[in-house]
């Protein structure tokens, strides 16, 4: 999984009812793009997240 600051991620919830999470990732601190990145949910919670089969990248559409 590679991404840049700035794009969107999105965490499943882990059982039936549980809600997605979602976030912006302010840090990439892996090498090229890779994890840990560290992210902003939209409740203000900061965290270093290492993406499971669970989450899912929105990459910014730049046209091109």
């Amino acid at each position: 999984m590679r991404t840049t600051a700035g794009e969107r991620i999105v965490i499943r919830g882990q059982s039936v009812g549980a809600p997605d999470r979602h976030g912006q990732i302010l840090e990439v601190r892996g090498d090229e793009g890779q994890p840990p990145y560290l992210v902003r949910f939209d409740d203000g919670h900061e965290s270093l997240v290492y993406p499971g089969p669970d989450c899912v990248i929105e990459h910014s559409s730049t046209g091109g």
